[in-house]
């Protein structure tokens, strides 16, 4: 069994953090997606802000008033899990993705294949890859793996 994280008070955004939420992704993405050209980057800012936090149901931790981490899924899978570099080691990202598996029920989560850390990241609470796809959403060559926790 998964041990709780440390507690942090998990809330929901309202459209007006979306733009907060935005600047923890490219933060964290800046970080851990090497792999990405800056123009990709630059693709899926807005598809992120103007769709994508949209068809999403969210969820964020807020450390001295500021997002630390958000995490993004729909009705079977995780597809957002992001925590701001500067709050890294402090469980959010841990407490979000228990808070996903233990309240939400969830047990799927895709990662980008050069995302080396993410994958040692979800394989540690347990997921595996399933399956793989050979490009990203947007048709990108930027394989994923699928994972489920198992």
């Amino acid at each position: 069994m998964i041990k709780k994280a440390t507690a942090y008070k998990i809330e929901k955004p309202t459209a007006a953090d979306y733009p907060e939420l935005l600047q923890v992704w490219e933060a964290s993405v800046r970080t851990s997606h090497h792999f990405l050209k800056e123009e990709d980057i630059q693709v899926f800012k807005p598809l992120i802000l103007h769709q994508y936090f949209d068809l999403l149901s969210l969820f964020y931790i807020r450390v001295d008033q500021t997002i630390a981490g958000f995490l993004g899924t729909s009705t079977d899978k995780i597809e957002m899990l992001f925590v701001h570099p500067a709050y890294h080691g402090q469980q959010i990202g841990k407490q979000l993705l228990l808070y996903a598996i233990h309240e939400l029920k969830l047990c799927l989560v895709d990662v980008n294949e050069q995302n080396e850390k993410a994958l040692s990241y979800y394989r540690r609470f347990g997921f595996q890859v399933i399956n793989r796809s050979a490009k990203d959403g947007l048709g990108k060559p930027y394989p994923l793996l699928h994972l489920q926790l198992l």
